[in-house]
């Protein structure tokens, strides 16, 4: 619940400090940018603040050619605490679970097992965190419970997070007043329309995957799916 709860409200007080915080790190660019990293990384980790406006503050703070690969650099610390976490709170009982639930364990076998390669696994985990409605926090907790390997995991991250948080960055970078109303205003009509696309394209790419994976279980082995 928290990994959906914080971020929106952390999103309040970043804006409400942005005023200050954004100026004094142009300010100090070099100390700056490794302040605003582990910053981004830890809060982004611990899903106290929204990746979308960790972004654009970078690249308002350091301009696109430094924002974009700090973000980045923020976005693979932020993994890698969030996997952390999210897997030692987890433990085996994901695991457990869907061993109980064929379909479920299908599905997941056939989306993110490493036995499949790790070039595939890695493209699924980019592809699932390609659409801009796909939240960071979220989606940390999810994969580090269902065991995706943590090399996969960072590697695709960084891949899927590039689009958007790259586009975060150039509006970051173009506004002059660091605002949420200049940053929503500055944001381009075909950024809505691609991510609408995007989100719906992906999900019906693994809805097929999901239900095609149900289909070639064995019959008799989904009993423990049905209730009772």
């Amino acid at each position: 619940m928290g990994a959906l709860v914080l971020p929106p409200l952390g999103s309040i007080v970043l804006f409400m400090t942005m005023g200050t915080t954004g100026p004094w790190l142009q300010s100090h660019a070099g100390i700056g940018v490794v302040i605003y990293v582990v910053a981004f990384a830890i809060l982004a980790g611990l899903a106290l603040l929204p990746t979308y406006a960790q972004s654009a503050l970078g690249g308002f703070a350091f301009g696109i050619a430094l924002g974009v690969p700090a973000a980045l650099v923020g976005f693979a610390g932020g993994s890698f605490i969030g996997y952390t976490i999210a897997g030692r709170a987890a433990g085996d009982r994901v695991q457990k679970l869907l061993d109980e639930k064929p379909k479920w364990r299908a599905v997941r076998d056939a989306l993110l097992d490493q036995r499949r390669g790790w070039v595939r696994t890695t493209g699924m985990v980019a592809l699932l965190r390609l659409p801009p409605s796909s939240p960071f926090a979220l989606m940390n907790l999810l994969m580090a419970s269902v065991k995706v390997p943590q090399s996969s995991f960072i590697v695709g991250t960084l891949i899927g997070m590039l689009p958007r948080s790259s586009l975060a960055v150039i509006i970051g970078a173009g506004v002059q007043d660091l605002t949420r109303e200049n940053l929503e205003q500055a944001l381009p009509t075909w950024a809505w329309a691609v991510g609408i696309g995007l989100s719906i394209a992906i999900a019906l790419l693994i809805g097929l995957l999901a239900a095609r994976a149900i289909e070639r279980i064995p019959r008799g082995t989904t009993r423990s799916d049905s209730p009772g």
